[in-house]
């Protein structure tokens, strides 16, 4: 990782914030993290399409894989590029709440390459409500983001706060205040797992349970157990009408060979047993056969040799 040394903004002087977004800009490019503020609290952000830049702010809280950061996105049409499979319900909670404090859990586009840990395909979206944060992730595109702090450690509600707790490990700080407000504490946002039959809060935030419920009735609280999607391999061999053995071939008729003839021996077309006019009475059909076939010669003799009899 290049050193480089680390730069705070006061974004609410409008030239600052102008160099500060521009600043913020490279460094993510550059698959360095930034900090800056949102609507709950301040978050530390980086490339969501770096592992290398996930990898850095991952490290910089002292977090492990297993606890994928959540991705940032400008506004709700982005959704639609991250996440499939996306049930009615939870697209109307984010029309509704963002942006806003409102976090959802989708399964991921299978296309997409990247790697923010643990996921188990998986992504976590949302629009935040903070047009310092908006503008920024306008310029970079989606960015995974995690609150300002080391794990364990309160999140920071300033720039200030956040630099004291990560230190050198971040290019750029935006100060923009205190978020949510001053004198109030930090309220992270809620989330919500889209991922099952039906909404299941995962983390009760700034929207409670009961907001939720309100819009979608049947949303399950944190406390129960999670009802999952079937997946989609078993449903289609459960189903599949056109796997029916019992329908296959039908054998082949011979209606010219006499009573008694083989199946095999009447299959040819071409091989007519029973139109022997010329046999002397008291011979036998194989005896009968075609002047080419010697007396005892089997049917597999007698065959065209296009045929395979087996």
């Amino acid at each position: 990782m290049v050193n480089v040394s680390t730069t705070s903004y006061n974004c609410t002087n409008d030239e600052q914030r102008a160099e500060g977004l521009a600043h913020a800009q490279k460094a993510i490019a550059a698959k360095q993290v930034i900090v800056m503020p949102t609507d709950t609290v301040y978050g530390i952000a980086a490339d969501a399409f770096s592992p290398q830049a996930v990898a850095t702010l991952l490290a910089a809280k002292g977090r492990g894989r297993s606890m994928p950061p959540p991705v940032l996105i400008p506004r709700i049409g982005t959704m639609e590029g991250l996440a499939t499979d996306i049930p009615d319900d939870a697209r109307k909670l984010a029309e509704k709440y963002w942006p806003g404090p409102l976090t959802i859990i989708f399964h991921a586009q299978p296309s997409l390459t990247w790697d923010l840990g643990d996921t188990v395909g998986t992504v976590a979206l949302r629009v935040p409500d903070e047009q310092l944060a908006l503008d920024l992730l306008t310029l970079t595109g989606p960015l995974a983001v995690s609150s300002a702090n080391r794990t364990g450690q309160p999140a920071a509600q300033t720039a200030q706060e956040a630099r004291e707790q990560l230190a050198e490990s971040v290019e750029v700080y935006l100060e923009a205040g205190f978020r949510p407000l001053e004198g109030t504490e930090g309220v992270p946002s809620t989330i919500v797992d889209a991922t099952g039959l039906r909404l299941r809060i995962v983390r009760e935030g700034a929207i409670s349970l009961e907001q939720i419920q309100r819009m979608v009735p049947s949303a399950l609280g944190s406390e129960a157990e999670p009802e999952m999607w079937h997946p989609v391999v078993e449903e289609a061999v459960e189903t599949a009408p056109e796997v029916e053995p019992v329908e296959t071939a039908e054998p082949v008729e011979a209606p010219e060979a006499e009573p008694g003839s083989g199946f095999r021996q009447a299959q040819s077309p071409e091989v007519e047993p029973v139109e022997a006019p010329e046999a002397e009475p008291g011979s036998g059909f194989r005896q009968a056969q075609s002047p080419e076939v010697e007396p005892g010669s089997g049917f597999r003799q007698a065959q065209s040799p296009e045929l395979d009899a087996k």
